[in-house]
């Protein structure tokens, strides 16, 4: 009888030992789960997630990663003095090929790793504003997109461009009327301003993309779009600028969370205090990559999961 007693504790015990050890371990970094209406997400829900969003971690330029399953995009390509850096994450990411690139508009702190992509990467196609540029960065890349064959592409309000997997990108700004008039010669270009602006869908889950749009664009987007551009994240315009992130637009916009890529003791001030300030007082999480590095988004289009590589979101 305390044989049989013995051999039963015995299996209940080695049982809980095995159910334990499934549990795994809880991974690197910081982590966040929300539903796009911003309720918990549920495990089995989490388990099917298969559209990631990466804010790299470049310092003070710009650069996204989307991966869609059938896709992956390119939105900005870091500094010139991050190429380094913006070479490393790709491969951590496990990046050979560029399906698109978007280049929101042609300052080195988006533009500065093209050279180093199109060497070291295969690149389907290359969309930028339409806008010419006598950056020497800017013509090197045009040259070299000419001498390799790859498709260019000028993004300008109404455009869609398909990622893939459900996964679609619309345009807002530059509208149609603006890039016509980019192309004269004795345009005066406010570059920030003519930034590709998209709202990426991917069936409940939204994301802004705004390169450096200031307030200008964001009144022109507001009166025409008021109504379209709701989104869940908020890729933070100009590095978390005050020139960016007007009231209305926050107000618009509505998200639950702001991304913001700036570098660290950056000569800019950025983010700055205001723009801090009013992503607080809408309770918008904020996420910046000076301080938490490389933040990658989940989503299988109901849910979606913010991970950081340090630190977590502020309150």
């Amino acid at each position: 009888m305390h044989k049989r007693i013995g051999l039963i504790i015995g299996l209940f015990l080695l049982t809980l030992a095995l159910l334990t050890g499934c549990g795994g371990t809880a991974s690197q970094g910081s982590s966040s789960s929300s539903s796009s209406s911003g309720q918990a997400a549920s495990s089995s829900a989490k388990a099917g997630m298969d559209v990631t969003i990466q804010m790299l971690n470049v310092g003070q330029g710009d650069s996204v990663l989307i991966q869609t399953g059938e896709q992956t995009v390119l939105i900005d390509t870091s500094d010139v003095d991050e190429r380094d850096k913006f070479s490393a994450e790709l491969k951590k990411a496990g990046v050979t090929k560029i399906d698109k690139v978007i280049l929101t508009h042609p300052h080195a702190d988006h533009i500065g790793g093209m050279d180093v992509l199109l060497k070291n990467f295969q690149v389907g196609e290359v969309y930028d504003n339409g806008m010419p540029s006598t950056s020497k960065l800017y013509i090197g890349y045009m040259k070299t997109l000419k001498s390799k064959g790859i498709k260019h592409g000028k993004l300008a309000e109404g455009d869609t461009l398909d990622f893939g997997n459900g996964v679609k990108f619309t345009v807002l700004s530059p509208t149609k009327a603006t890039v016509k008039e980019g192309q004269q010669q004795g345009y005066k270009h406010d570059p920030n301003n003519e930034s590709v602006v998209g709202r990426l869908t991917y069936g409940d889950f939204s994301m802004l993309f705004t390169g450096d749009a200031e307030k200008d664009t964001e009144a022109a987007i507001l009166k025409k779009h008021a109504n379209d551009i709701k989104s869940t994240i908020l890729k933070s315009p100009h590095h978390g600028s005050h020139t960016s992130s007007s009231v209305n637009y926050l107000k618009a916009v509505a998200p639950e969370a702001a991304l913001i890529s700036c570098g660290i003791n950056n000569d800019y001030g950025h983010p700055h205090k205001e723009t801090m300030q009013a992503y607080k007082k809408m309770n918008i999480k904020i996420y910046e990559t000076d301080k938490n590095g490389t933040i990658t988004v989940t989503t299988n289009g109901k849910t979606y999961e913010i991970k950081t590589e340090k630190g977590g979101a502020q309150k």
